[in-house]
């Protein structure tokens, strides 16, 4: 998404969102830890000290950029999930395809939230919020191994987290939407559906290979 900011002079009725804007622009263009809290003043067209009336410092900016981002992945997350609708294996698919979609369209966003190293410690919130979109997958990954008999049943947790790292890496690696993606002979997409169902069976649940008729 490219973010258009307002010429320099510009008076704002709204200085936080037009200094939230100004980072996303930066992100893509820079990356998150590409520029400086006085550049994003420069760039929403606003003096060095205006940004202070709003945050602390570039950490707390770049985590309401984050903060944003987690809402929106949540939202994704949650539509794509649809209460495993109507089939636990159907949406969890369709999970995954939801997840590399939102890395591919919002990849400022995305940067934002994962690799500006912002404290976590430091901000109850986006932990939260963090919490919030994997708890998503983690509803998933329960209602997908719940028809399994319990003496052969992985932990949810661990197969959340595990589905998660590999979505990520292939989100990070593949899937992105700027030109740090890399190239892949295949769609990212299928990569990861093969992925998991690898990870699936190597687990026994062998009859997760399709949805039933």
């Amino acid at each position: 998404m490219s973010w258009k900011t307002p010429p320099r002079g510009y008076h704002h009725g709204n200085l936080k969102e037009a200094l939230m804007r100004a980072a996303l622009d930066l992100i893509a263009e820079k990356g998150p830890g590409g520029f400086t809290f006085a550049e994003a003043a420069r760039s929403a067209g606003v003096s060095p000290a205006a940004p202070y009336r709003h945050f602390r410092d570039r950490d707390e900016l770049l985590a309401s950029v984050a903060l944003r981002g987690f809402g929106q992945f949540e939202t994704a997350l949650t539509q794509a999930w649809d209460n495993g609708r109507p089939h636990p294996f159907t949406a969890f698919e369709r999970l995954g395809r939801a997840y590399l979609a939102f890395a591919r369209t919002e990849p400022a966003y995305y940067s934002a939230m994962f690799e500006a190293g912002v404290p976590l410690d430091a901000n109850p919130e986006l932990r939260e919020a963090g919490e919030r979109a994997f708890a998503v997958l983690r509803t998933a990954a329960e209602a997908l191994i719940a028809s399994t008999p319990l003496k052969a049943r992985p932990p949810a947790l661990m197969l959340a987290l595990h589905v998660w790292a590999l979505a990520h890496g292939i989100a990070s690696l593949f899937g992105r939407g700027d030109a740090a993606r890399r190239a892949l002979p295949m769609t990212a997409e299928e990569l990861l559906e093969a992925g998991v169902l690898v990870y699936l069976r190597g687990l026994g649940m062998e009859n997760f290979g399709s949805p039933p008729s």
